[in-house]
């Protein structure tokens, strides 16, 4: 009886450490697959940021082109020329202070510095010789296309942080991120109103990507445009976006009829006036 109860405690014992050992291998194998999927989502962003970082830098280069083209034309554009060299120099500095992710400080200068080049390409409207500069007209095409690849890149970065910030916040994997110290990135946003509205680069035309109307307006007349909150967990609201109450007043008629053969007709008003020889 004695040899058989201890077979069978031997035995549920084995079985106990098995079933830990099975357990033990189980978070084993879910840890180095979170811990894996952190370092690959990483360097994912990491290399999303990389490609940014070309076309920021080749907008560094491109930058001082522009304001001296500006410059030899329009002299009275001073203070938007001293803002983006201002900005350039500040973004270029944080370029090669920062590691290999962006901080917040490093979007921020660089959305003004979207903005500084915004208005300085807007300004040119007043000079249609500076328009008319093969040289302008060339720095206005590069830069464009530069900004648009900065627009995809952003994108696809942010699409890549997402995913990243999400696995740092969730369970189980959230454990992990503590574990091996995995810190949320940084997102790369533009939230200047104004930034937002890229401008449509044409030869020869300088435009608002948008209502044509609200380009007639002056700036401070010009309706403010939509704000995304994106630092909020709620998801946008599209009944935000309705167009604005039209007039429900019916179209004012003419208070005079046309003139008869016979002579001229009087207004409803009720007031005469003598007939027309």
């Amino acid at each position: 009886m004695r040899s058989q109860a201890k077979e069978i405690l031997m035995g549920t014992a084995i079985t106990v450490i098995i079933i830990i050992l099975v357990i033990v291998v189980i978070l084993a194998l879910i840890g180095i697959a979170s811990y894996n999927g952190f370092v690959k989502s990483r360097n994912l962003i990491q290399e999303s940021w990389r490609q940014i970082d070309v076309e920021l830098n080749r907008r560094y280069e491109l930058i001082p082109n522009l304001v001296e083209t500006v410059r030899a034309y329009a002299a009275h554009e001073r203070n938007t020329l001293e803002d983006v060299t201002r900005l350039r120099s500040q973004a270029q500095q944080l370029s090669q202070s920062e590691g290999s992710l962006p901080s917040q400080e490093r979007a921020d200068v660089e959305a003004a510095l979207s903005g500084a080049v915004r208005n300085l390409i807007v300004s040119v409207e007043a000079y249609p010789d500076l328009k008319s500069n093969q040289n302008f007209l060339e720095l206005q095409r590069q830069l464009a296309e530069t900004e648009d690849r900065i627009a995809a890149g952003r994108r696809f970065y942010n699409a890549n942080v997402r995913v990243y910030n999400t696995k740092v916040e969730s369970v189980p994997t959230n454990i992990i991120a503590s574990m091996f110290k995995f810190e949320k990135a940084t997102y790369f946003e533009v939230d200047e109103p104004a930034v937002r509205q890229a401008p449509d680069v044409n030869f020869g035309e300088i435009a608002y990507r948008g209502d044509s109307d609200q380009r007639q307006l002056p700036p401070q007349q010009s309706a403010p445009p939509v704000q995304f909150d994106t630092r909020s967990d709620e998801l946008p609201n599209p009944r935000e976006y309705q167009q604005p109450p039209q007039s429900n007043q019916p179209p004012q008629q003419d208070r005079y009829q046309a003139p008869q053969p016979g002579g001229y007709v009087p207004p409803e008003t009720g007031q005469q006036k003598p007939n027309q020889q």
